[in-house]
């Protein structure tokens, strides 16, 4: 692979891209008993920077939100902010079926100090649009000053925010920002359509990342930057370069590790991931169970393979 220069492109937040380019979507470690670990979070947190990461998504998807406590979501902001705040943006996940949940815990991300806060479309519901619009403009106007960032994964949620809403949510100066995780670049390409560059869209999908760039995203809230975060950022540094023949080779050396971490319910492969590279952040809260031997020892095999950049 051709070298692109750390420092030829900046990944630092700019107009048009609130966030950076590589967000890591942090797992929560637990202890042997189930409680979170503060110290490992911070540790966890701290090296994610190091290697790459712009900002860190703290109790989304991959936090294993659905099981911790609003104090423990608390508890672990308070940490990681004590640990590289001001060196990377950290986003908040605030969001909730139950609109005045969601109304509540954003106004406190903006009071514990977030840079920004993730907002799921509400889940199990099934809201029409009707209801997402009145639901993200309330949650909006819970906290007017702090950036969020709308998250779409009808997988998990059950209904979708078709991009026409999305374009009239941009009526709320802080909607900024969006994860499309539908796994589809056309969800790009029609938020591009209706919402221009004003929004900024970031992959939600790591195997996805260079597709949706290339048509108009501009980075990814990522998985596989766990244990790959200089690769990822490699990749997309080649594309903004123009390298486009380098970056599709590094999409291609990703690609076996994106799709292990995707083989079985996340976080349970990207778990098991981290404690083959010397992290011990414990097994995910029920219902969700450790990887097998299999899964791990397919991430063995991969991780093992994967090229420097």
């Amino acid at each position: 692979m051709s070298q692109t220069s750390a420092s030829a492109i900046s990944t630092a937040p700019a107009p048009g891209i609130p966030f950076g380019r590589v967000l890591t979507a942090m797992v929560t470690p637990f202890s042997a008993d189930g409680a979170i670990d503060l110290d490992l979070a911070a540790r966890l947190a701290d090296h994610l920077v190091s290697q790459g990461s712009d900002g860190l998504v703290l109790c989304g998807t991959t936090g294993e939100s659905p099981t911790l406590s609003w104090a423990e979501q608390h508890a672990l902001f308070a940490a990681v902010k004590d640990a590289v705040g001001g060196r990377a943006q950290l986003l908040a996940g605030s969001g909730s079926n139950c609109t005045a949940e969601a109304v509540e815990a954003t106004a406190e991300a903006a009071a514990l100090g977030a840079d920004g806060a993730l907002v799921v479309v509400p889940y199990y519901n099934r809201p029409p649009q009707e209801g997402l619009e009145a639901h993200f403009r309330a949650v909006a106007a819970a906290a007017p000053q702090l950036p969020l960032m709308l998250y779409n994964i009808p997988g998990r949620t059950g209904c979708s925010l078709d991009p026409t809403t999305t374009a009239r949510l941009l009526a709320c100066d802080n909607v900024v920002a969006y994860k499309a995780a539908s796994g589809t670049t056309e969800e790009v390409s029609r938020l591009r359509q209706h919402c221009g560059e004003r929004l900024a869209i970031y992959s939600g999908d790591d195997a996805l990342t260079l597709p949706m760039m290339a048509v108009g995203a501009v980075g990814v809230v990522s998985v596989a930057s766990h244990v790959a975060g200089p690769q990822i950022r490699a990749l997309i540094q080649a594309f903004l370069a123009g390298d486009h023949a380098d970056a599709l080779v590094r999409h291609q050396a990703l690609l076996p590790l994106c799709q292990a971490l995707f083989c079985t319910t996340n976080p349970i492969p990207v778990k098991a991931a981290l404690e083959l590279c010397g992290w011990p952040v414990g097994a995910p809260r029920l219902p969700l169970v450790s990887a097998d031997t299999t899964v791990r020892e397919r991430l063995s095999s991969i991780l093992a393979a994967l090229r420097p950049t």
